[in-house]
């Protein structure tokens, strides 16, 4: 069952919400002298089930609107989701009672650190889970819409509301140091959720899912996609040259050599299996990026 569960909610992909949380929690240590590990535990506890929740609900939605089933039916589409619901692992019922199982977890973390932290947990809170829920269920859906408010949702779920979530949970505020820091961690994990849409994109298009490589079509989303890794590496810098990091947390840039020789390795058009190597530099790149900067940040805390 505890196997079954790992694979519904992709659990192997929890750390891109787990180091966002630990680097807000660090910032506010190295920045504020402030850390409450029992408050640390909470919060990864509500961010890690609202992550499960946002990948389960996302996999119900689009198991409700064909969008899994199109990408099973299409030759060469790669699907991206646990496949329990499109191969009858798990009946609906049971998906749907794991699915929320998260969300009641994550709320039930979100109310003790309102009550300990502020009020304002709440709001970061509310935020998350608008996004995690509307980003493919109606009437929003608007990660169908193709206009890039996907985008724009991961950055902030993945980025700025874990980051600075955290460092409020810890010193009782806020600091414009922690948006900062949640943009390396949040552009890469963008371009992670950028580049599984060319796994199957054309899948995508017949569902009616606008992603924006559909709407941009192969061409113009993977200059895109190499335009997002750029800025992520640039964020970084900008986060050494403002005092969000240490200036040794630059070493993170050695992680971006892997992911960019898998893009010189691609074409204009590729079938859907040349991105998979992309998608496994993407992740990559973030995990290894995000470690080196909790690294950089623990390092930091050290020596003052």
């Amino acid at each position: 069952m505890i196997k079954q569960f790992l694979k519904a909610s992709r659990f192997r992909v929890i750390p891109v919400m787990l180091i966002p949380v630990a680097l807000g929690a660090l910032g506010a240590y190295v920045w504020t002298g402030e850390f409450h590990p029992v408050l640390f535990l909470v919060t990864l506890l509500g961010a890690g089930a609202a992550h499960l929740f946002s990948n389960m609900i996302n996999d119900l939605w689009d198991y409700k609107n064909g969008t899994d089933t199109a990408a099973k039916g299409t030759e060469g589409a790669i699907s991206t989701n646990s496949g329990y619901l499109t191969n009858g692992t798990w009946s609906l019922g049971r998906f749907r009672f794991v699915t929320w199982l998260m969300f009641w977890i994550a709320a039930a973390c979100g109310i003790i650190l309102s009550l300990t932290s502020g009020w304002a947990v709440l709001a970061f809170a509310l935020a998350g889970a608008f996004i995690a829920y509307f980003y493919v269920a109606p009437p929003i859906r608007f990660g169908y819409r193709g206009k890039g408010y996907s985008e724009i949702g991961i950055l902030l779920s993945f980025g700025v509301l874990p980051v600075a979530g955290s460092y409020y949970v810890q010193a009782g505020g806020l600091d414009y140091r922690a948006f900062l820091l949640s943009l390396p961690i949040g552009l890469l994990t963008t371009l992670i959720l950028f580049n599984h849409h060319f796994l199957h994109w054309e899948a995508d298009r017949s569902a009616g899912k606008k992603t924006l490589v559909v709407v941009w079509g192969e061409e113009r989303a993977l200059r895109f996609s190499r335009i997002l890794m750029l800025l992520a590496y640039a964020a970084l810098i900008v986060c050494t040259l403002t005092g969000a990091l240490p200036l040794y947390a630059l070493l993170a840039l050695v992680t971006a050599i892997p992911i960019y020789l898998v893009y010189g390795r691609l074409g204009s058009h590729n079938p859907s299996a040349a991105y998979l190597p992309l998608m496994g530099a993407s992740m990559q790149a973030a995990i290894r990026c995000g470690t080196v900067l909790m690294a950089a940040l623990i390092l930091q805390g050290a020596l003052h």
